[in-house]
């Protein structure tokens, strides 16, 4: 059990030891303030980052008792197996309550916090689907490169041994490689919408055999200016298809396409407020200057309890200075951000994956949607841009029910 962490503040915000060095008093963080203010270029309500977590015990995202077992499913005994093989055992409240409405083929909206095992609810009824009839096909867009490589290893877990085929279509990948695997039969493709587009304009991926859709983070790729993109791939479906849904928000934009596209949809929420229960959040007073935040960070990643830290910087040259600052003090760090290559980007998660490197500096590209295990701690070096960034940053803590910790620096009085 995490204890709470409050004492890595400054003797007071700019202050410093005689040396010009920032130091450290051992104090309690300082309260928020009781009214909003513009803090390093947002409007970020401080109140926003503190929450502190009962000790007692875990607070569920949902009040609503969990109605089944895995076992209780209507799907192949095979899937059932694989599922047994991972561990798992009991369903989270948006499997719960995805998975037998998926089963039925309705068209499914599912509203639910980052790190709530949406992809197993969607993918649970696809593959079963499938196992009945090999001829089904299904596509599965996500925002992010991140995401949609996660959503197709994911996928191998529940469908290991069954024959199925996927194509992950994602840029900064080879397009030569996906163009044959296209051409191959498939079940499934996954990818971002700008491969997509590309690979349908180029007439190299036609939809009309896709009877199933899946849009996960639809809320994101919208923010992400993909809505035109989405409504194009959506259009080349066949009219009678299953949808699948989910997001974090309901905005007007993504009510419209649901409105277009889905036909008498299932709305299922379990989403009940912003930012995880289970994650003790707080703020910790930082001087102005980059140089004495980043030696405070570094003092406080020196600490044991911090055992696999996420931290976010606004831009990429920010999280570069900062990953190369912690290295150079002997904290086993790296970075990704978009300037990276997809294939350092991919080697860089991977090490962190393994705890080959305590410290992943990133920008908010990993913000959404990466699965990471066992990450003890998120560290906002840099406040978000706004507040949906900040929660999808601090769901990356947290995680499968386990309490995480989320830091936020914050300069100034």
């Amino acid at each position: 059990m995490h204890k709470h962490y409050s004492q890595y503040n400054s003797r007071k915000a700019g202050s410093s030891s005689q040396n010009g060095r920032p130091s450290f008093n051992g104090g309690r963080f300082r309260r928020p303030m009781q009214k909003s203010k513009k803090i390093s270029g947002s409007t970020i309500n401080v109140n926003q980052l503190v929450n502190k977590v009962n000790d007692a015990g875990l607070v569920r995202t949902v009040d609503e008792p969990i109605l089944h077992s895995f076992d209780d499913f209507l799907v192949d005994s095979r899937i059932k197996a694989n599922i047994r093989a991972k561990g798992y055992l009991t369903p989270t409240p948006i499997q719960d309550k995805s998975i037998p409405v998926g089963l039925e083929g309705k068209d499914v909206i599912g509203i639910a916090n980052t790190g709530t095992g949406k992809t197993a609810a969607f993918l649970i009824p696809l593959i079963n689907k499938m196992l009945t009839n090999r001829q089904e096909k299904a596509i599965i867009l996500a925002p992010t490169r991140e995401l949609a490589m996660q959503t197709h290893e994911e996928l191998f877990v529940f469908a290991k041994g069954f024959g199925l085929n996927s194509v992950l279509c994602i840029g900064g990948s080879n397009i030569q490689q996906q163009i044959r695997m296209l051409k191959r039969h498939h079940n499934f493709v996954i990818g971002t919408p700008g491969r997509i587009i590309d690979l349908i304009k180029r007439r190299l991926l036609v939809l009309d055999r896709f009877s199933n859709v899946v849009l996960d983070e639809a809320d994101r790729m919208v923010d992400m200016g993909f809505i035109n993109d989405i409504k194009l791939i959506l259009s080349k479906l066949p009219t009678v298809r299953q949808s699948f849904f989910f997001t974090a928000t309901l905005d007007a934009k993504v009510e419209g396409l649901i409105q277009q596209f889905l036909k008498n949809p299932v709305k299922i929420s379990v989403k009940m407020r912003d930012t995880p229960a289970n994650v003790d959040q707080d703020i910790v007073r930082v001087p102005g200057d980059s140089r004495a935040k980043l030696m405070i960070l570094i003092e406080m990643l020196r600490k044991k309890e911090f055992e696999k830290v996420l931290v976010f910087g606004r831009t990429k040259h920010g999280v570069e200075k900062v990953a190369k600052g912690l290295f150079a003090a002997g904290i086993r760090a790296d970075s990704i951000h978009s300037n990276k290559t997809q294939n350092y980007r991919l080697k860089a998660l991977s090490r962190f994956k393994k705890s080959e490197i305590k410290v992943l500096v990133a920008t908010d590209v990993a913000a959404r949607g990466l699965d990471i295990s066992a990450v003890s701690h998120v560290i906002n070096f840099d406040i978000p841009a706004n507040y949906d960034d900040y929660v999808h940053r601090i769901g990356r803590t947290g995680r499968a029910d386990k309490k995480g910790i989320a830091l936020t620096f914050v300069s100034g009085q």
